[in-house]
């Protein structure tokens, strides 16, 4: 069955109400095909990328399947407490003409505000599988038999060390049971997981002929390896987003990085998995209130963050994988917005950005760090379009008169940007002779490396380079 009207799947109308009030219109593929098999009763086995609507779709049969007999009826186990809170209160959103209770349990919460939750019977438990398997081993949950069991985002589960967890979390819970295992990709040890927790499942494929998505321009900016830090305060200054998200590969990069550009005058905050669930929960309010602008991140963050006015991510490196590029990026361009994607690799790393480029099929655009001459120029024709020009163009012209030109541009961004609300203040003219010492040996590097590599075309525009297979 694949409908193109919610009301077909014969849902209760305190459903349909909630999914007009979450402002859906139209199910999304994965939702048209989900939905039927879920409400016919059998287990399934989705595969589709992020942002393609997954939640809904276990969700709303969920939903029009509670019974609200006093017990916990439905589990959903992912992966990270960021994305636990989000369905959970996605599910509460949709259901909010049923009335119905939601409860999210992880890591970092006290276990025993966490009974005390309990004791009020949610029909919808929403949980992390480390503080989960906790509470059944400790036997804290009672009554404990839900009749439909989703796992989502079971590869990230695979890649964060779940399994052994999960697997262990299955032994607890009835045999009786719908089971919904969503996955992005299908490896091996997931497969095998389906197999044994699984019975004649059905099966979806969400195939998409591009994967990333057509609203988001993908930029790679080559630098040296120890220049990753200004090149991506560099490229904030030029490119001036309102709010962005940059992942790294580690924990310490984040908080090395995050502040790093605090002393750049950025406000920014970093959030990755040694952090307590507090500081966490804090940096993401923080980001989605625009109390801070960049947000420095590991994985965790790369799935189940839905913030639709991300305009750029950053990538410190390339990830490990596509499939980790793809989730990476699809922060950005969404709810039909535009967004940019900017990956750093180093001259030796055409090869790989390469492979991601073949297998997202998208021809990633290539270019050199814009020089500080060249980036600030933009930043002041940006300024000049301000409503507080008039007053920067007064002491500009005394500037002039008083320091040469670059030095000049720089006090007057200085100036600008200091009376808007305490934003970034530019760089001194020491900093600004070392970097340009550094630029003229990146360039004479990139050169050399450039004549190693046949698929790298310099185009006709300045300090841009194209990859010469895939597509546009």
């Amino acid at each position: 069955m694949n409908s193109n009207d919610f009301n077909s799947f014969g849902l209760k109308q305190s459903v349909i109400k909630g999914i007009k009030e979450m402002g859906f219109v139209t199910p999304s593929p994965i939702q048209a095909q989900a939905i039927p098999i879920i409400l016919e009763g059998h287990d399934l086995t989705a595969q589709a990328q992020t942002g393609t609507g997954k939640t809904a779709a276990f969700a709303i049969p969920i939903l029009h399947s509670l019974e609200k007999n006093g017990s916990v009826e439905a589990l959903v186990i992912t992966p990270t407490r960021e994305l636990a809170m989000q369905i959970s209160d996605e599910i509460f959103k949709l259901g909010k003409f049923l009335k119905i209770r939601t409860m999210c349990v992880y890591g970092g919460q006290s276990i025993r505000r966490q009974c005390e939750l309990l004791e009020s019977k949610p029909q919808v438990l929403v949980a992390t599988p480390g503080r989960l398997l906790d509470h059944l081993k400790n036997e804290r949950i009672s009554n404990f038999s839900p009749k439909i069991v989703v796992l989502d985002e079971s590869d990230e589960m695979l890649d964060m060390g779940f399994l052994d967890d999960v697997e262990e979390i299955f032994s607890y819970l009835p045999e009786a049971r719908q089971t919904l295992l969503f996955s992005a990709t299908m490896p091996h040890q997931i497969k095998r997981l389906a197999q044994k927790i699984l019975r004649f499942p059905k099966q979806i494929k969400i195939a998409s002929s591009n994967i990333t998505n057509e609203d988001i321009t993908q930029k790679c900016y080559v630098v040296n390896e120890g220049h990753r830090d200004e090149a991506i305060i560099r490229l904030l200054d030029m490119l001036c987003p309102v709010k962005s998200i940059v992942f790294t590969s580690t924990k310490r990069e984040a908080d090395a990085l995050s502040h790093r550009l605090s002393q750049a005058r950025y406000k920014t905050g970093a959030l990755h998995g040694d952090m307590d669930q507090r500081a966490r929960m804090d940096s993401v309010r923080a980001f989605k209130s625009g109390k801070i602008s960049v947000l420095v991140a590991t994985d965790v963050a790369a799935r189940g963050l839905d913030i639709s006015d991300v305009s750029h991510v950053f990538n410190y490196h390339i990830p490990l994988n596509p499939e980790s590029y793809v989730h990476r990026i699809g922060r950005t361009g969404r709810a039909g917005k535009k967004g940019v994607a900017i990956t750093l690799i180093t001259p030796l790393e055409f090869k790989e950005i390469k492979k991601i480029q073949e297998e997202v099929k998208y021809s990633l655009e290539i270019e050199e760090i814009p020089s500080y001459e060249e980036s600030h120029n933009q930043i002041v024709q940006k300024i000049l379009q301000t409503r507080i020009v008039d007053d920067a163009m007064g002491i500009y012209t005394d500037l002039m008169d008083k320091s040469d030109e670059t030095n000049g541009v720089l006090k007057l961004i200085s100036f600008v940007l200091q009376n808007q609300a305490g934003q970034k203040i530019g760089p001194s003219q020491q900093e600004i002779n070392r970097l340009k010492k550094e630029e003229q040996r990146d360039k004479r590097g990139l050169e050399q490396s450039k004549s190693q590599y046949s698929y790298f075309r310099p185009s006709r525009r300045k300090n841009t380079g194209r990859l010469s297979s895939g597509r546009r």
